[in-house]
C-alpha cells in the first residue's frame, strides 16, 4: 500500500481538501483547505487533481516518512524544505524515495503551508470529502505522531515550472467586501470596517477575529435581537462587542448577530495567511 508515516505534525496538521460545499442545511460548514489557491497549487504540481486531499500544516514543522517512491510539493508561504537533511526549495515538485523523510521548516511569513503528494491522501471520506472540519468534528482527526495515512494511485504527470512565486503574507492586508445584508444594523459600517484591524491570537479555521476600534449599533437596533439565520463563509459578523468576526471554512452555518459585510471569495486566501498581529481594513465596493 503507498502510503505515508506522521513523525511530527508540528503546531496542528490537517488532511484538507476543497471542502464539503452544500450541506449547510444539515448543519454542516464547507471546511476544506483554508488557503485553496495553495492547495490547488500544490496538487498541479505533483500532478493531481486540483480537489486531491493534502496536508495543511500551521506554522510549518511537519515531517513524514514515505513507504513508497512519490512526487511532493509544498506551497502556501516561503518555506525550508528539506528531505533526508537534504534542502529543496518550495513550490517546486520533488522526487521522494521510500523509506525517506521530509520536513518542513518554519515559515517567516504566513500561517499554513500545503504538501501535496502524488495520489493525494487518500483518508475516509465523510460527506463526500476528506476535509477536517475543527468545530463539528468532521473527518480526519488532527494527525499525530506515528499516524500513517494512505495514498492513492497516481493519474497525472507533475506539472514543472521555471518560476513558482511563493504568495505573499504581508503584514497589512486591504480585503474587499460586499456590504450587507445587515449592514442597516450598525452605525456607519462602510466607515467603521475601513478604518484599521488587527488580526488577534484568538483567530483560528472557525474565524479571523480581531481588535480594533468598537463599531456601534444603530440607535433603532440598539436594545434588538436578530433571529439566527444562515451565515456564509466570508461573512463579517459583529458581536455585542463590537469587534468584527470574518467566518472561515469551519464556520457555524447560522448566527444571530448582524452580519455587516461578506469577503469576496478571492480574497479568503490572504486572510487565511494572515498571522496575530496583521492589520486588516476593508474596502466596501
Amino acid at each position: 500500500m503507498r502510503s505515508l508515516e506522521v513523525v511530527s505534525p508540528g503546531a496542528l496538521a490537517l488532511v484538507e481538501d476543497l471542502g464539503r460545499p452544500g450541506y449547510a442545511h444539515l448543519g454542516v460548514a464547507p471546511s476544506g483547505a483554508l488557503d485553496t489557491a495553495s492547495l490547488r497549487l500544490a496538487n498541479r504540481l505533483v500532478g493531481n487533481p486540483e480537489g486531491s486531499a493534502g496536508i495543511e500544516a500551521l506554522l510549518g514543522g511537519l515531517s513524514v516518512r514515505f513507504t513508497t517512491s512519490a512526487t511532493v510539493a509544498v506551497t502556501g508561504p516561503a518555506v525550508p524544505v528539506d528531505v533526508d537533511g537534504r534542502p529543496f526549495g518550495s513550490h517546486t515538485p520533488v522526487a521522494v524515495r521510500a523509506g525517506q523523510t521530509l520536513t518542513l521548516g518554519t515559515p517567516a511569513a504566513g500561517l499554513r503551508c500545503y504538501l501535496a503528494v502524488s495520489g493525494g491522501i487518500d483518508a475516509e471520506e465523510v460527506l463526500g470529502s476528506r476535509s477536517r472540519d475543527v468545530l463539528s468534528g468532521i473527518g480526519p482527526a488532527p494527525l499525530r505522531p506515528g499516524d500513517v495515512l494512505p495514498l492513492g494511485p497516481v493519474r497525472g504527470v507533475p506539472a514543472g515550472a521555471d518560476v513558482v512565486t511563493p504568495a505573499a503574507a504581508p503584514a497589512s492586508l486591504v480585503i474587499p467586501v460586499t456590504p450587507g445584508p445587515r449592514e442597516d444594523w450598525l452605525d456607519s459600517p462602510a466607515e467603521g470596517l475601513s478604518a484599521w484591524w488587527t488580526v488577534t491570537p484568538e483567530s483560528n479555521r472557525v474565524g479571523l477575529r480581531l481588535d480594533g476600534t468598537p463599531l456601534r449599533r444603530a440607535a433603532q437596533f440598539a436594545e434588538a435581537e436578530l433571529p439566527s439565520e444562515g451565515v456564509v463563509t466570508g461573512a463579517i459578523q459583529v458581536p455585542p462587542s463590537g469587534l468584527p468576526v470574518v467566518f472561515l471554512a469551519d464556520h457555524p452555518t447560522t448566527g444571530g448577530y448582524p452580519v455587516a459585510a461578506v469577503v469576496r471569495t478571492s480574497s479568503l486566501s490572504a486572510l487565511a495567511q494572515a498571522r496575530p498581529g496583521t492589520r486588516v481594513r476593508f474596502r466596501v465596493t
